[in-house]
């Protein structure tokens, strides 16, 4: 499996996860979390293995098509990166660097 593509599934994933339903959730997150072969998740749900990849290839598009409408991680993206530019450039700055921690702490949260 490409590495860049397990990535951005799993990036989405996190963004969009509550968007899926059970069933959508737990295919992807076993096929690119947890590594487990279209086999291994139709043994574990009792359905076939293309039903399996069916439903997995379905899910990619919606997670990419949220994408393309929300920009959640894309903007994630960009604003991790002015923030890191912010950081280094004013590291001497303890107001900024307050902010900076602030602001990324919301990024993050659970």
């Amino acid at each position: 499996m490409e590495i860049e593509k397990t990535n951005r599934m799993n990036a989405l994933f996190e963004f969009y996860a509550a968007l899926l339903t059970d069933k959508q959730m737990n295919y992807i997150e076993l096929y690119y979390a947890d590594d487990y072969s279209l086999a291994e998740i139709a043994e574990e749900f009792g359905v076939s293995r293309q039903a399996v990849y069916d439903n997995i290839k379905r899910t990619e598009k919606i997670l990419e098509d949220y994408e393309m409408k929300l920009h959640m991680y894309s903007d994630y993206v960009v604003r991790s990166q002015i923030l890191e530019e912010i950081a280094k450039t004013y590291s001497n700055d303890a107001f900024l660097q307050e902010k900076i921690s602030v602001l990324s702490s919301i990024d993050n949260r659970d």
